[in-house]
């Protein structure tokens, strides 16, 4: 905890810790909400563990699952029926009963569970997952009811925030009072920053990333700039079908944006984090520019355990099932590559690692000694400057910061905010191989990743990002 603090980290947010099946999973498939994990230790165990975090002045925020349950351990189908609607269906079965009659038990079932983890944990936050697949035709959402219930209870005396993940990018989650408060949700996962900046640092197009591949630079601006880079268009990915709703309204502090999350690199076949990707391709300069978009934009900056060392070591999806139900997930998972040119190839994908096998769990977990070697103790220092220079420079004005304008000239991204105090940030980058032509910004510089190089006036390097506070 301390060595996050000293990075320049101020809050840490866990994956579920619902108990679930087996002894090691990532947690999405818990089936006793109100029971924190015993293979990870005592309830009072996670108390201390809060505790520790804020006595360093950190938050703690809790991924917590309402969507669906786990598939081994679950009995609610045997004696409480009522609990799900078979006319409704997920990827996980049929879906959770949150509306009618005989929803408002269930309801409740689930605020109070959200209750019980800020109330008797003192954490500060939860993290809804996957809320599309929260059905609900309630008056008032389900995950909105939730986030009411808390800021109305606890909230009431300390800052309690709701994160959501939510792939529809329906800005009505995110709604703000008059008064610029939150009314839902705190902010939603951004993935469409996410996207565009994995698609520029690895040029990969596959799967939902060939919505950001036409267009990466103007994609990601729009995306810093006003929070979603669909807002309504056509999905080449969703078959033609519109994506997302308007959201420049909303400030830049309602949303979190990543380079990458467990759910991008867990989800690869062999669990490779970006800057391996990247070192791979040899655009080890454009993911350093990238991340000085991403650290340096107004919105919420997430990283990924490991990532501000450009950790080697993979993150696999690994789970903890027994008999056919761990042949038919490790038979599940390859054939879901299958899809893909690399794995065409039967021998392939039996190359893609078991998720049951203990082996997959221990890969993944982090090698912290890295940090002390190159070319990770670089990558380090870069995260430190970025870190210290947000919260000098930008923190401060950042409550009253407005949404922003984006223009894209490519290969040249120029994004600026308004922020309080009547102030104006800006972000220029040149994020192509060659050399581009940009107007200097205005205001003092406060990054400048150029600023060794001695370019021609009026030239930004080759993947170099420069960055500006401006009175206004």
């Amino acid at each position: 905890l301390g060595d996050l603090v000293a990075l320049g980290i101020t809050a840490i947010e866990l994956m579920p810790v619902a108990e679930f099946g087996g002894s090691r999973g990532w947690g999405y498939d818990g089936v006793l909400p109100f029971a924190p994990e015993a293979s990870y230790g005592t309830p009072e165990d996670l108390k201390r563990l809060v505790a520790a975090a804020h006595a360093r002045g950190l938050m703690v925020l809790l991924d917590a699952v309402y969507n669906h349950f786990g598939p081994t351990g679950n009995y609610l189908h045997h004696y409480a029926k009522a609990f799900f609607d078979p006319g409704r269906h997920t990827p996980w079965g049929a879906a959770i009963r949150f509306d009618g009659r005989r929803g408002r038990t269930v309801r409740e079932f689930f605020v109070h569970n959200a209750l019980y983890w800020i109330e008797e944990f003192r954490f500060d936050g939860l993290r809804l997952d996957a809320v599309q697949a929260m059905h609900d035709r309630s008056a008032v959402f389900i995950a909105d009811a939730i986030a009411r219930a808390l800021r109305h209870g606890p909230g009431r005396t300390r800052h309690v925030h709701v994160v959501i993940e939510n792939d529809l990018n329906d800005a009505a989650r995110l709604t703000r009072l008059a008064s610029g408060r939150p009314r839902g949700a705190t902010a939603q996962w951004n993935d469409d920053v996410h996207h565009a900046v994995h698609v520029l640092a690895t040029t990969e197009a596959d799967g939902y990333y060939a919505d950001y591949a036409a267009e990466p630079r103007r994609l990601l601006g729009r995306a810093l700039a006003e929070g979603y880079a669909y807002q309504g268009e056509a999905s080449v990915f969703r078959g033609g079908a519109p994506r997302g709703t308007l959201s420049a309204h909303l400030p830049p502090l309602a949303f979190v944006i990543a380079a990458q999350t467990h759910d991008q690199v867990g989800n690869r076949a062999f669990g490779e984090r970006i800057a391996e990707l990247a070192q791979r391709r040899q655009r080890a300069d454009a993911l350093r520019a990238l991340l000085a978009c991403v650290l340096l934009a107004p919105a919420v900056p997430m990283l990924f355990m490991g990532e501000e060392y450009a950790a080697s070591t993979p993150f696999l999806y690994f789970c903890d099932f027994d008999g056919a139900l761990a042949r038919a997930v490790a038979d599940g998972r390859r054939k879901e590559f299958s899809r893909f040119a690399a794995f065409a190839d039967a021998a392939a994908r039996a190359e893609i690692p078991d998720p049951n096998d203990e082996a997959t769990f221990a890969r993944s977990k982090l090698d912290w000694s890295e940090r002390e070697r190159e070319p990770h103790r670089t990558w380090l220092v870069l995260y430190r400057t970025l870190l210290a220079l947000r919260h000098e420079r930008l923190t401060p004005w950042l409550p009253r910061a407005g949404s922003g304008r984006c223009w894209a000239h490519a290969p040249v991204l120029h994004v600026s905010w308004p922020l309080g105090g009547r102030r104006e940030w800006h972000l220029l980058a040149n994020l192509s191989d060659e050399p581009a032509t940009a107007a200097r910004l205005p205001g003092d510089i406060v990054y400048d990743s150029a600023a060794s190089a001695v370019p021609a006036a009026g030239v930004r390097p080759p993947w170099s990002v420069q960055v500006t506070l401006e009175r206004t």
